[in-house]
């Protein structure tokens, strides 16, 4: 493979070694999408590992035209997808909030008295609750923007919707987390 071929192309060819750059590139910015969706450090991890590994084994069907991240964030979305269904379906079988507990969910923060690590870590347990509440459909165009930053046309691309529809479900998904949070947005954070 000549060294003129992009990373991507060289990638899904099977370099191993062009795989393994990207997904150093990566590895931050989707370890943060997907730790944000599913709420667990350890589960993200193994989310991320899950996509990565994905990713490799369809790395042969990549696009070269289409961007690498989208592809990988798509691949990354479906895994977060799965890991919730599996997560609901644990829920029912155990009967347990099981990885929705506050030990499954606690934040470590800098915050200088126990107090206001508390309240931070309420929180962010509620907003994480409510995020977990949120149908697939509204939650990932939400972190999609809110986390990352990404455009419209970016998400619209990476759930393979239209700018519109994206726009729609992000305001959607808003409404609802200020409903479930109880209408007030919270100062501060």
């Amino acid at each position: 493979m000549g060294a003129d071929q992009s990373i991507e192309v060289r990638a899904s060819g099977g370099d191993r070694a062009a795989f393994t750059a990207l997904m150093t590139a990566t590895k931050a910015d989707l370890y943060r999408f997907v730790r944000r969706y599913v709420g667990d450090e350890a589960e993200a991890h193994d989310v991320l590992q899950e996509a990565y590994a994905s990713a490799w084994l369809a790395m042969r069907r990549y696009d070269p035209t289409r961007p690498f991240e989208v592809w990988l964030r798509s691949i990354a979305l479906n895994k977060c997808r799965d890991w919730s269904r599996r997560r609901t379906v644990r829920r029912v079988v155990r009967g347990v909030m099981g990885l929705d507990a506050a030990e499954a969910k606690a934040v470590g923060d800098d915050a200088p008295t126990p107090e206001a690590r508390l309240d931070d870590q309420r929180r962010a347990e509620d907003l994480q609750r409510a995020l977990s509440d949120l149908p697939d459909a509204l939650k990932a165009p939400l972190l999609l923007a809110a986390l990352e930053g990404r455009s419209h046309a970016e998400i619209a691309s990476i759930l393979r919707i239209t700018p519109k529809a994206v726009e729609t479900r992000i305001a959607r998904a808003r409404k609802k987390l200020s409903e479930i949070l109880g209408g007030a947005p919270r100062k501060g954070t």
